[in-house]
């Protein structure tokens, strides 16, 4: 057996892989040999065929068989020893010639190499991480929809100012249905709203989508718009009333706060806005770091420059699915997934220049805090080690869910080196605030 290499440049090499007659033939004997004790051919008894019909028979197919056992091993061998980074695998060169009726044999196989490129988190961006506040609006109006939850409704029959109403929002031609509850002061505009006053159920309220809301992504909420559709839609769309209420507020009392957050933790309105304030900058945090994550994303595809095998990758993805591609659709596959298999040789290199791994500890630690988290939901606030520990490992044992479970560390991993390497500037901004500038508006 002997490998050689030729690097045709920094991003393409042909491996070539000899063959001699001694690298095979002893394994292609034995296999013949059990063939020869198993074989049941009418007119010989068993164990006393010929070994030249056993030859004839089967003698191609174990000799193919078993020198691509050998190829494939040695082949794989070489790469690790090598330590080639390799994007894809290798493909076989088409030989016309190719004769199996020789004793050695030459195998040529394409090779599509990695770039060699470095990453550098601390280069000058324009990246922003954003520092999402509950302001007293967003406060004030989320006290009042607890009131209104824990409130009273009463069924009116007419719709008055201040009144929920239910009802569904259509359009056939643009394939809107859509029931919602909403109230009268969501419209941008006070005579929209006032379409509604004196109206009855069963009543239709016909309304036109552009510049109905103070922000049309609500479109997206209201009428089950795609985000890529809701920006200057204008149609018209037809809301038919079928329930009005209005709604007595639950009383602001000690009552009201035990049943939010149990007996005694919160005992004035300014304690329920801070457990509000709490809560919903948490969840906000978890959207500026995702925001983060995907802007440090984008810079780093836009400003890492490096080549691809390009064309061998194009050759490589015509092989690799059940039904072979043609060059025109694997031309649009590559395109498709390019940025994709960037982003995975940047992510694979910002993680072996700053050495992030993770542990079976790192593993188990992150899971047992997922755990604890989902037992607090279902009112198991103080779980005993012992219990966590067992749903762990029975958790642990599924490959599926411990490569999951992995990919969320790494990312864990990944938004603390973003954070702590890449220069960005914080941005203190509201809610509504952050939604308008993650849409670019």
């Amino acid at each position: 057996m002997n490998i050689t290499r030729n690097n045709v440049d920094a991003l393409n090499a042909v491996v070539t892989v000899e063959v001699s007659k001694a690298d095979y033939a002893p394994q292609v004997d034995k296999v013949l040999k059990n063939y020869l004790k198993n074989a049941s051919i009418p007119g010989f008894r068993k164990g006393a065929v010929p070994m030249s019909l056993i030859q004839k028979q089967y003698g191609k197919a174990v000799l193919l068989e078993e020198v691509n056992k050998v190829l494939q091993e040695n082949l794989n061998n070489y790469l690790a020893s090598e330590k080639l980074d390799i994007l894809g695998n290798p493909l076989p060169k088409i030989n016309e010639d190719f004769n199996w009726d020789a004793d050695d044999y030459s195998f040529e196989f394409e090779l599509g190499l990695a770039p060699e490129f470095t990453v550098d988190l601390e280069a000058k961006n324009k990246i922003t991480y954003y520092k999402i506040t509950a302001d007293d609006k967003m406060l004030d109006d989320q006290v009042q929809r607890i009131q209104k939850q824990y409130g009273k409704l009463i069924s009116k029959d007419t719709v008055e100012e201040g009144f929920d109403v239910t009802g569904t929002f259509t359009n056939e031609e643009n394939g809107i249905n859509n029931t919602v509850t909403i109230s009268l002061d969501i419209f941008k505009d006070k005579k929209t709203a006032k379409k509604f006053i004196g109206k009855k159920v069963g009543d239709v309220v016909t309304l036109k989508t552009k510049g109905l809301f103070d922000d049309d992504h609500k479109l997206m909420d209201y009428l089950k718009v795609g985000h890529d559709n809701v920006h200057g839609l204008d149609i018209e769309v037809d809301f038919k009333i079928e329930e009005i209420n209005a709604t007595e507020l639950a009383e602001l009392n000690q009552e009201l706060f035990d049943k939010l957050f149990g007996e005694g933790n919160v005992t004035s309105v300014e304690q329920v806005k801070e457990k509000i304030k709490e809560d919903a900058e948490k969840q906000f945090a978890s959207q500026a770091d995702q925001k983060f994550i995907n802007d440090v994303t984008s810079s780093l595809l836009e400003n890492t420059k490096f080549d691809l095998p390009a064309e061998f990758l194009k050759k490589w993805i015509q092989t690799v699915g059940e039904t072979p591609l043609t060059a025109e659709q694997a031309e649009e596959e590559y395109a498709r997934s390019e940025n994709g298999l960037r982003y995975q040789l940047i992510e694979g290199k910002v993680m072996s220049q700053n050495n992030l791994q993770i542990t079976f500890d790192d593993l188990k630690a992150y899971t047992a805090d997922v755990i604890k988290k989902q037992m607090a939901q279902f009112g198991q606030m103080n779980p005993t080690d012992e219990d966590v520990d067992g749903i762990v490992a029975r958790v642990l044992s599924n490959q599926e869910e411990v490569k999951r479970l992995s990919e969320q560390v790494m990312n864990e991993k990944m938004l603390g080196l973003f954070k702590e390497k890449v220069k960005a500037k914080t941005k203190e901004v509201s809610y509504e605030q952050f939604i308008k500038e993650m849409y670019g508006e």
